[in-house]
């Protein structure tokens, strides 16, 4: 990473706006306005829309901050050049962790001019936002919302950067496989503990279905609402089962009191094998509690470790006292998507962006990705990454071309 004192900071939308509203004050008082002030052109309307209330609201704040901070990116170098330099609004949008909210905010977005959304994070969210976009032809990128129902309905507004249940569960037993059978199949028995909405429940339907096709056995799945409070009783089940894999299935809050409830009962499963887990690949867990984060793995969203532009990002995000979380920055990615379509499209009506995300190929991300190319509104380019704790970071240990380190499994005793 670049040395923090010249790392580079982006200029606050917000002064520019006020220095800009100062400057034209003064000099439209002297009544020397320049005519290229006069022709500047009109700002294109982003909606961010994210639960940044309410039970999923970390993620959803880390998400907005990603996108906000993309935005600054492409404002302070010089907006849309193929439309003159137009500059990116947001228009922030709360969909209070509930689908009803998120589609209430569609329409208020919708009639305050937005050119496009991004967001809104949760697979149940997701879905109902993307269907209300849909009434109004409105473009919708969809950033993290894992269920393949979001983009399995044929609505042409909607696109999805990050992979969807199907791929994900797929990288994820892929994986394990090779793990397990690298360290003589000593894991065959897996108990599954997932909170109760679409991402959850809809994730664990696809481990129930597959994971017997590789030889595991299922000994239970077990959920839980969002939020928990007490995982006395579940980590209590799991401690009787005594399953060699314990498979997590929830989002932050819920992910870290179950972890760190099993550690205080020492439950000491062959390993802890997250698919999406809320917290397995965050360096918050890490930071906070380390002894019930240490050796967990995960599948999930993550950066190319490879990629210089990664290092500066995470630099940057910590600078600015914020977690370098896959919310973060899959939103500032999904920011770039637009822009470039903007920038291809010429235009900010609605009919251009969609032709335009629909003819992408950008590759301007920071992403283990393939070029960006959607096929139904599913970016075929994106994949999954396999992390595990190790110290005092997170590795990627799959896939091998943009691995840190090598995966440690069995996980040794913690105390």
């Amino acid at each position: 990473m670049s040395d923090n004192s010249i790392r580079f900071r982006p200029v606050s939308r917000r002064r520019v706006l006020a220095a800009g509203a100062a400057g034209g004050a003064v000099l439209a008082a002297a009544g020397t306005v320049p005519r290229v002030l006069r022709a500047q052109p009109a700002a294109i309307k982003v909606g961010l829309l994210h639960p940044v209330t309410g039970a999923i609201s970390y993620s959803g704040q880390q998400a907005r901050a990603g996108a906000l901070m993309a935005i600054e990116d492409i404002n302070a170098a010089g907006g849309i050049a193929s439309m003159g330099g137009a500059m990116l609004e947001p228009v922030l949008g709360d969909a209070q962790s509930q689908p009803e909210v998120g589609a209430a905010e569609v329409e208020r977005m919708n009639e305050e001019g937005v050119a496009a959304i991004i967001g809104a994070y949760a697979s149940s969210i997701s879905l109902a936002t993307t269907q209300a976009a849909a009434r109004y032809d409105l473009p919708h990128i969809v950033d993290v919302g894992v269920s393949d129902q979001i983009v399995s309905r044929g609505l042409a507004n909607v696109f999805r950067f990050g992979p969807g249940f199907g791929k994900i569960a797929d990288t994820a037993i892929t994986n394990l496989v090779t793990i397990n059978e690298a360290a003589g199949s000593p894991a065959r028995t897996v108990m599954i503990v997932h909170e109760d909405s679409l991402f959850g429940s809809g994730l664990a339907d696809l481990l129930n279905a597959r994971l017997p096709e590789h030889g595991f056995e299922v000994l239970d799945t077990i959920s839980h609402p969002t939020p928990t409070r007490d995982f006395n009783n579940v980590v209590l089940q799991l401690k009787a089962r005594q399953p060699d894999l314990i498979i997590p299935a929830n989002y932050y809050n819920e992910y870290v009191l179950l972890a760190r409830t099993m550690l205080q009962q020492r439950v000491q499963p062959k390993a802890v094998y997250s698919v999406l887990g809320g917290a397995a690949s965050s360096f918050r867990f890490l930071e906070e509690f380390p002894g019930a984060a240490q050796y967990i793995m995960d599948c999930n969203h993550w950066y190319d470790p490879s990629n210089p532009k990664s290092a500066e990002l995470r630099q940057r995000a910590e600078g600015e006292g914020l977690y370098f979380t896959y919310e973060f920055f899959l939103d500032y990615c999904c920011v770039g998507l637009l822009a470039d379509a903007l920038e291809r499209a010429g235009s900010a009506e609605r009919p251009a962006i969609i032709e335009a995300l629909a003819a992408s190929t950008w590759d301007g991300h920071i992403m283990p990705y393939g070029p960006t190319e959607f096929v139904d509104g599913q970016n075929q380019g994106a994949r999954p990454v396999n992390t595990q704790i190790l110290g005092d970071d997170i590795e990627v240990i799959f896939p091998t071309e943009v691995a840190s380190a090598e995966p440690v499994f069995p996980m040794p005793e913690r105390g």
